[in-house]
């Protein structure tokens, strides 16, 4: 139990609503700061992070401990417990109050409180209201998702009535991953997360690119099943034509005010031509190409580009790159970016429909739980020169990106 001299100590874990690919889930800690399960291999990753790599990954903030609790309904809680090595984040008061309990929190996670339909439907209202208080101004999601057996809502006759509010991907990783906290459930039991920065939080409405990078993806601990099924899904897609597949995607359109959204399983099947459009799809905001932020999208590639050539020894085994910009082109959007560790290379003069402005757009590598290095508390296999297939993607990204800006 979290005594009430710790209660303000506590922090309520909430879902972070712009996670478009991945499995394992995310979490919103405060605004500027987004939570994982802790991996020992990613966690040493962040503790030996090169210099020249900072402005291209999340800030690592610290870890946490998380509890589950229940209440004697089944409703399920995660409360974070700040660690000593966490750094000054914000606090939520009262964070085990009722009012402060949100979407998962009223959800009854526990076994055999009805299906996962009636569970769903029972948080959509909230979700969707998390999700506009996150983006300001009237805004749905167009979803155009591929779910197979696992579709996220529907009701019996497979209709999905309200599945265009929110971007699922975000609901089915959290349900998965609930489900089977839930399952294991200890109240006694902590659980380390890593705390990170959330890198869209300075977006209005965030256009997200979450790209697969390398033609190889499986860790180094892989089982030979694992490995077996890694190798195929590089085979069958452009992991290992381009050595870049798409695993998420949610674009704004200014037309509609939706986003649009593709998952990982869309982008599984996407040929070189097929995923050279839909990265023109990405840059597209319904009625014209974002050419403003082309230019500073390319020049950071570049310039990511460079450092990974210098890393000897690193192999970023299924990890992601994100690209990021807003949605949102109206001038008083783009202020000056002085204090932002990429802001050199974002005051590039573009000319678009609209006239000059400086696009905001960020490059960042994320998930390194496979990747290894030399001198890696974790490390299995020491590797000679820099990470060629994930340089093989970069290059090829950037003549796409090169090729669209061209208008070829």
């Amino acid at each position: 139990m979290v005594g009430q001299s710790e209660s303000r100590k506590v922090v309520l874990l909430e879902p972070f609503v712009h996670q478009v690919g991945g499995h394992v889930s995310m979490m919103k800690y405060d605004e500027h700061t987004v939570c994982k399960p802790l991996v020992s291999q990613e966690l040493s990753f962040y503790e030996s992070l090169p210099l020249a790599m900072r402005q291209f990954t999340p800030q690592y903030k610290g870890v946490i401990s998380v509890h589950l609790k229940k209440d004697s309904l089944g409703n399920l809680t995660l409360l974070a417990s700040p660690s000593l090595q966490t750094e000054s984040c914000g606090r939520l008061d009262n964070a085990i109050s009722d009012s402060s309990v949100t979407i998962w929190h009223k959800c009854k996670w526990a076994a055999g409180t009805g299906t996962e339909h009636t569970l769903v439907k029972r948080c959509h209202t909230q979700l969707t209201k998390t999700f506009k208080d996150s983006c300001p101004g009237k805004m749905l999601l167009r979803t155009d998702l591929q779910y197979h057996t696992d579709s996220l809502l529907g009701d019996a006759n497979g209709n999905q009535p309200e599945r265009n509010s929110y971007n699922p991907w975000g609901l089915h990783c959290h349900r998965q991953h609930l489900n089977r906290m839930s399952s294991k459930y200890n109240e006694n039991k902590l659980y380390q997360f890593l705390l990170l920065e959330n890198v869209v939080s300075k977006y209005n409405y965030p256009c997200i690119l979450d790209l697969k990078m390398g033609t190889r993806q499986h860790g180094d601990d892989a089982s030979e099943e694992k490995k077996a099924r890694h190798i195929k899904k590089c085979e069958q897609s452009t992991s290992a034509s381009l050595g870049v597949r798409i695993c998420g995607m949610q674009v704004y359109q200014a037309d509609t005010g939706h986003f649009l959204c593709r998952d990982k399983y869309y982008g599984r099947k996407l040929s070189p031509e097929g995923f050279r459009q839909t990265l023109h799809q990405f840059l597209c905001n319904g009625n014209h190409l974002r050419t403003d932020v082309l230019e500073p999208i390319i020049l950071q590639l570049k310039a990511l580009l460079s450092v990974i050539r210098k890393q000897s020894s690193y192999r970023f085994y299924s990890s992601s790159l994100l690209i990021i910009y807003d949605g949102l082109e109206h001038k008083e959007n783009t202020a000056p970016l002085d204090n932002h560790p990429q802001g050199h290379f974002q005051k590039t003069n573009c000319t678009t429909s609209h006239g000059t402005n400086h696009s905001r757009v960020d490059v960042r590598m994320i998930d390194f739980a496979h990747t290894t290095f030399k001198g890696s508390k974790c490390n299995h296999t020491t590797y000679d020169g820099p990470d060629h297939g994930y340089i093989f993607g970069l290059e090829n990204l950037i003549k796409i990106l090169q090729n669209i800006s061209e208008g070829k």
